[in-house]
């Protein structure tokens, strides 16, 4: 198994532990599944946006495409991350939605609709982290405001980080709204996380950030 950092899709440069803080609320008997769930999703950003090269970005991504899609077929993986998301019973065929989603952030130019397509596709990854820890909150438009939250705060474009905030705020302040169950509180821990980031009143690790956190953790608020 990958170690801590990578699992929780953590770079650990960044300093930003309080993603990983917040996913180590995910139920024990589902906390593998889920890590290698978010562990997927920072790949692909990374290739998305890390690689200067688009049509080099398109055959990364196409490559853990089709991996996730062998997994469908029952091919043994060799790649730390396919092999858990394989073990711990993940939807392979819904994860490649999240692979298809990162593909349409690779044109040079793009708008609302395709932004708005992205965190569809993206969303995959709240979805599909719900139902391994056996949450049944209303999680698809929480995902869709993760996604773009999240975008913003790893774009460099600054019309790009504008029009994810932008989107993401309505889907954010609903989501941060519910009352999450004990299996999903970890995925409405990433809500309060994306919020505070966006809104900026605060460095990541902050007091106020980390209690934030907590008082989430004991009441689902």
């Amino acid at each position: 198994m990958v170690n801590d950092a990578e699992t929780f899709g953590i770079d650990p440069a960044d300093g930003h532990l309080e993603r990983a803080l917040a996913l180590s609320y995910a139920p024990k008997r589902a906390r593998a599944g889920v890590a290698a769930v978010f562990a997927l999703d920072a790949t692909l950003a990374r290739l998305a946006l890390g690689t200067r090269d688009a049509m080099v970005a398109q055959l990364r991504l196409t490559w853990w495409y089709e991996a996730l899609g062998d997994l469908t077929k029952g091919v043994m993986p060799a790649q730390p991350i396919l092999r858990t998301l394989r073990d711990e019973g993940a939807d392979a065929a819904a994860l490649t939605k999240v692979a298809e989603g990162w593909e349409l952030l690779l044109p040079a130019e793009i708008g609302d609709a395709d932004l708005e397509a992205f965190a569809a596709a993206r969303a995959s990854v709240f979805t599909e982290a719900a139902r391994l820890a056996g949450a049944h909150d209303d999680v698809a438009s929480a995902g869709r405001g993760w996604a773009l939250a999240e975008l913003a705060m790893r774009s460099a474009e600054r019309a790009r980080v504008a029009a994810a905030t932008r989107l993401a705020m309505p889907s954010l302040q609903v989501a941060a709204a519910q009352r999450w169950s004990g299996a999903g509180r970890f995925l409405g821990a990433l809500i309060h996380v994306a919020r505070a980031d966006l809104a900026g009143v605060a460095p990541p690790g902050a007091p106020r950030r980390v209690a934030r956190l907590a008082w989430h953790r004991l009441t689902g608020r």
